[in-house]
C-alpha cells in the first residue's frame, strides 16, 4: 500500500566547532550513530558508528572526521541511508560526545559549537548546545521507524555526562518519563 507520507531517505548530521585556544589541548567531539533492532528499540545497540567504523552495510557512514575543530564550516559529518537500512532495525540515535582524554571538557568550555541535521537542502534541526552546556555528550538526533515503515525524525538533545564509551552504552536509553 502507498502512503502519501513523504519518507526521509538520506540524512546528513554535520558537526562543527572552534579549535582550541594555541598551546591548549586540542577539542575533540565525536559523531556518533547507534542503531537497534526491533525486538530491542531501547536495549543495547546493534552497532555503532564512530571514528574508523562503518556499518557492516555500509548505510550510515562517517563522510569527515576532525580532531581538533581546524577547518572551514562543518568539521565532522556523517550520512545516512535510512531508506537502504535493513527492516530489522527500526530505531537510530545519533549522538555528540566530547573526548575526555585531557581532563574533562563540556560543550559550555567549548566555542561555537553546533550541530545541523538535514535531508538534501531541508534543515530539519540545528543546535548550539547550549541547553546541555554542562554535559560532555548528548544526544541529537532520533530516527524511528514507523509500523508503516516510514522513518520519523524526532529532535531530541539530550545531555549526559560521561566519557564517550559509557555515553555510547546509554544514548539510547529510554528518556525519562517515556
Amino acid at each position: 500500500m502507498s502512503t502519501p507520507n513523504k519518507d526521509l531517505d538520506k540524512v546528513e548530521v554535520r558537526l562543527k566547532w572552534d579549535p582550541s585556544p594555541t598551546g591548549a589541548p586540542a577539542h575533540d567531539l565525536d559523531i556518533i550513530a547507534a542503531t537497534y533492532l526491533a525486538e530491542a528499540p531501547y536495549g543495547s545497540p546493534a552497532y555503532l558508528v564512530h571514528f574508523d567504523s562503518r556499518s557492516p552495510d555500509g548505510t550510515i557512514t562517517l563522510d569527515r572526521d576532525s580532531r581538533t575543530g581546524q577547518g572551514f564550516g562543518f568539521d565532522e559529518v556523517m550520512t545516512l541511508e535510512l531508506d537502504r537500512l535493513s527492516t530489522a532495525y527500526t530505531r537510530v540515535v545519533v549522538g555528540v560526545a566530547i573526548q575526555q582524554r585531557d581532563g574533562r571538557k563540556t560543550f559550555a568550555e567549548i566555542a561555537n559549537t553546533g550541530v545541523q541535521i538535514r535531508e538534501g537542502y531541508t534543515n530539519l534541526a540545528e543546535d548550539d548546545f547550549a541547553s546541555v552546556g554542562a554535559a560532555t555528550a548528548a544526544t541529537v538526533a532520533e530516527f524511528v521507524r514507523s509500523s508503516a515503515g516510514v522513518w520519523e525524525f524526532h529532535d531530541t538533545v539530550r545531555g549526559f555526562d560521561g566519557d564517550p564509551d559509557s555515553f555510547a552504552a546509554t544514548m539510547g536509553s529510554r528518556p525519562p518519563g517515556r
